[in-house]
């Protein structure tokens, strides 16, 4: 897969800065696409990376969500999860036939499950990078609202995250089924209508561009790294 554009990166080990497309050759695309069929949308990254904003964009844009409502809207997310709870199966030998129902849908799927889904279907990856600090911060306060307890501290947390990504892009860049545009939280957040604008061209220019930059709701950024 060859990246075909790339912007400027701020050298933050933690902010995760994105702005990078990579998708396979025109001719394999095309190869693809005949022998695999449309494309699966898979907004990924990790767990309160703005990967429930980015479905609530998709689907007010115009595209088809595959979720199934069992996991409600909660203090953590008042705007819902968008999730579709089979996608928790990818990583153990289960019937994935449902995936071939999801293609030209948008399923939300964390980074850790990407690596897992089978090479005979083609995906188009909106891969969520936030500050790493502030990933961290969400996920504590999640945990403490369900009386749950943080386990690893948070510098250890952070390192792993760091491995983590790295592993995946890596993973993801290697295999011709995944075409794949990073989005970051915070660029979302301050220029809406403009990573509105990127995701659309990114999976084909037919989206509502003014009605996904209208979804998303600054209010809801309550763990800001301090600048």
């Amino acid at each position: 897969m060859a990246a075909v554009r790339r912007g400027p990166q701020n050298g933050s080990r933690t902010d995760c800065e994105a702005e990078s497309v990579t998708m396979a050759p025109f001719p394999k695309r095309v190869y693809r696409r005949i022998r695999f069929g449309k494309a699966i949308v898979m907004v990924s990254g990790l767990p309160r990376s703005g990967t429930s904003m980015t479905m609530k964009m998709l689907v007010e844009g115009g595209l088809e969500l595959l979720t199934d409502g069992i996991r409600t809207a909660d203090d953590s997310n008042p705007e819902g999860y968008y999730e579709f709870e089979k996608v928790k199966e990818l990583n153990k030998p289960r019937d994935l036939s449902w995936l071939n129902g999801a293609r030209g849908k948008a399923v939300k799927v964390i980074s850790y499950l990407l690596p897992h889904l089978p090479e005979t279907l083609n995906y188009r990856v909106i891969f969520m990078h936030r500050n790493l600090h502030e990933v961290i911060a969400s996920q504590n306060k999640m945990l403490v609202q369900r009386d749950e307890p943080a386990g690893t501290d948070d510098d250890r947390m952070l390192a792993l995250f760091e491995e983590h990504l790295k592993k995946v892009k890596h993973v993801v860049a290697m295999r011709p089924c995944f075409d794949t545009i990073e989005i970051n939280y915070k660029d979302v957040l301050d220029q809406p209508f403009q990573q509105a604008t990127r995701i659309n061209q990114f999976l084909g220019g037919r989206l509502d561009i003014e009605r996904m930059a209208a979804a998303v709701d600054q209010r809801l950024y309550r763990n800001r790294r301090a600048s």
